[in-house]
């Protein structure tokens, strides 16, 4: 499992030209059953994904193009996680 922090750069006023094209990515990204939570870092830091189901470098691969990181928008940190317990309902993390 993933964690991924897209905080904000110097080129933030940029955001709203390529929010559509970021919004694509991130909904490719949820087809795909590999981003399972997007949310916003607050306040006004930038943004969250929660990833499973993929290998680190097919993972890195996928951040690289979206439009922020292309753009130097966002920087990008990619934490990994090794879960060990979890809830009934999130089990399905667990290596």
């Amino acid at each position: 499992m993933f964690i991924i922090l897209l905080k904000f750069s110097d080129n933030k006023d940029q955001a709203a030209d390529f929010m559509q094209a970021h919004n694509d990515w991130i909904k490719q990204g949820l087809d795909d059953h590999v981003f399972l939570l997007v949310g916003s870092l607050k306040p006004g830091l930038g943004g969250c994904l929660l990833a499973h189901n993929t290998p680190l470098q097919e993972l890195q691969l996928r951040i690289n193009k979206d439009p922020f990181v292309e753009q130097n928008i966002v920087s990008a940190e990619i934490l990994e996680v090794s879960a060990n317990q979890a809830t009934e309902q999130l089990e399905f993390l667990l290596g």
